[in-house]
């Protein structure tokens, strides 16, 4: 008979799947290469999301690839934080 996985076995088992993403690889990458950035995409991630991808870029004169990629790192950043935390 098999023994039931503990609450503590699942609850690893789900954390390390959650790390088993691209998001969060590509968050722990920008986080390991660029620390001295991590904050200020994070915040600039933020503007773009309360502003909107198309306003954000206008009003900074970026481009909305550009725009979204670092939405996209900022989020990346944050997911990968709150995991690995």
């Amino acid at each position: 008979m098999a023994a039931k996985p503990s609450r503590a076995t699942g609850a690893d088992s789900f954390l390390e799947s959650l790390m088993d993403t691209s998001l969060y690889s590509m968050g722990a990458y920008f986080s390991d290469e660029h620390p001295d950035l991590v904050e200020d995409v994070i915040g600039e991630s933020e503007a773009i999301a309360a502003a909107g991808l198309r306003a954000y870029a206008e009003q900074n004169d970026m481009t909305l690839e550009s725009c979204f990629e670092t939405l996209l790192t900022g989020l990346a950043v944050r997911y990968y934080n709150a995991v690995a935390s």
